[in-house]
C-alpha cells in the first residue's frame, strides 16, 4: 500500500500544474441531485461539452421539483448537443419523478435505493455517494479500470472486479478522490493510445501492461 500511495501522490504533483479545481478542493461536497445528473449527462460525451450543458440545465432547474415542470423538449434544447441528448432529456424527467415519489424529493444515500433507481449503475451509484454524501465508494470508469491495469495494481476483467482489488490495496482516504484523479491523469499523460510515458512522474513504478507505443 506504501508503493500505490506513492503513485497516487506523484500523480497529484503531476497534475498540479494543470490547474484542476477540484484538485484544490479535496473535501467539498457536491449537491447529490447535481451529481447524478451530471453523470447521465456525461455518457457518450465529452467533458466540456457536457460541463457547458449541466450549467445551463442547472441554472433553469437545479432540482428534482423544478426539473419536472419543464416540458421534455425544454431540457432537450438546454442540453443541446450532449449524446443521446432527446433520450437523456427524458430520463432526468422520469427519474426526477421517481426521486420525488419514492425519496421526497431527496437523492437516496445508501447503496441499495441508488441501484434501485432505473438506469442507475454501480459506477454512478458509487459516484454519487463519494462526491454528493462523502461517503468512501470507488467508481471505477474507463479511465479508471485502464490505468489501474496499466500501472499494475490490478489485473482484472471488468470494472467491478476493478473496484474490489481496489478496496484492498487503496487506503479508505483517497477512495472518493480517486476517480477523479484517475481521470484527469488519463486525460493529460496516461492516454489511452501513445501515452506520455517519457514525463510520466509514475514512469518506474508503472508496469505499462498492453502499452504498444508511448511518447
Amino acid at each position: 500500500m506504501d508503493k500505490v500511495l506513492k503513485v497516487i501522490q506523484l500523480i497529484e504533483n503531476q497534475l498540479k500544474p494543470f490547474n484542476i479545481g477540484w484538485l484544490k478542493e479535496k473535501h467539498k461536497k457536491e449537491d447529490p441531485y447535481k451529481v447524478l445528473v451530471s453523470c447521465v449527462l456525461s455518457l457518450r460525451t465529452k467533458d466540456p461539452v457536457t460541463e457547458e450543458a449541466t450549467k445551463r440545465l442547472f441554472k433553469k432547474a437545479n432540482s428534482p421539483f423544478k426539473m419536472v415542470k419543464l416540458s421534455n423538449r425544454e431540457i432537450e434544447k438546454l442540453i443541446y448537443p450532449v449524446g443521446f441528448y432527446r433520450q437523456k432529456a427524458k430520463y432526468i424527467k422520469e427519474l426526477s419523478k421517481k426521486i420525488i415519489e419514492d425519496f421526497k424529493g431527496k437523492v437516496p444515500s445508501r447503496l441499495e435505493e441508488l441501484l434501485k433507481l432505473k438506469g442507475v449503475g454501480l459506477k454512478t451509484a458509487n459516484l454519487v455517494l463519494g462526491r454528493g454524501f462523502g461517503i468512501p465508494a470507488i467508481c471505477v470508469d474507463t479511465h479508471v479500470h485502464r490505468i489501474a491495469n496499466r500501472i499494475g495494481w490490478v489485473k482484472t476483467k471488468s470494472p467491478k472486479e476493478t473496484e474490489e482489488k481496489l478496496k484492498d490495496i487503496i487506503s479508505k482516504n483517497y477512495w472518493i478522490r480517486i476517480n477523479s484523479l484517475l481521470v484527469s491523469f488519463g486525460q493529460r499523460i496516461c492516454l489511452p493510445v501513445s501515452p506520455f510515458c517519457s514525463r510520466c512522474f509514475i514512469n518506474k513504478f508503472c508496469k505499462k501492461v498492453k502499452v504498444k507505443r508511448s511518447r
